[in-house]
């Protein structure tokens, strides 16, 4: 192995430990996935949201997003509400419970991650995309589901 190819499989290694760290503590603190960290950002974010609109805002699956809103409702920390006008429709709200567990949840990688990144140049921004999009095709990963949320292990929990 060159020190290059070295280098670069050390660097990912260390991203995955982070990553990895990062995933122990936020379940250490706030016993929340960064699935369901992300659920009730978003909701605190726009107070009421359907599923399906969740799904997209992630790029996880309705059916992880199903996964995900019935453990939050379980805990009290959202709640599931008919649409007045289409009872088909179903909105969910983040409630007290869920506004206190997000309070209380350390900040995540990601929203770390996303503070530097948008401080970067444009140029640096299209490089690091441009250099990870490459890394993603060489690990043939490119056909796999992925999310926008920085987590690992399984996702719908």
């Amino acid at each position: 192995m060159s020190q290059r190819t070295m280098d670069v499989v050390v660097a990912l290694r260390q991203i995955q430990r982070r990553v990895e760290l990062d995933s122990r503590n936020l379940a250490r603190e706030a016993h929340l996935t960064h699935s369901q960290l992300r659920v009730l950002q978003l909701l605190d974010e726009s107070k009421t949201l359907s599923a399906s609109e969740i799904a997209k805002e992630t790029k996880l699956t309705n059916a992880t997003i199903t996964s995900i809103v019935d453990k939050l409702v379980a805990r009290k920390f959202i709640q599931r509400t008919k649409c007045d006008s289409d009872k088909r429709k179903v909105w969910l709200e983040l409630l007290p419970d869920g506004k206190k567990a997000l309070e209380d949840a350390p900040r995540d990688l990601q929203q770390v991650f996303e503070a530097k990144f948008e401080k970067l140049e444009s140029w640096e921004q299209a490089m690091l995309v441009a250099a990870l999009e490459k890394i993603v095709n060489l690990l043939d990963a490119k056909n796999l589901e992925a999310a926008s949320i920085l987590t690992i292990g399984d996702i719908e929990k």
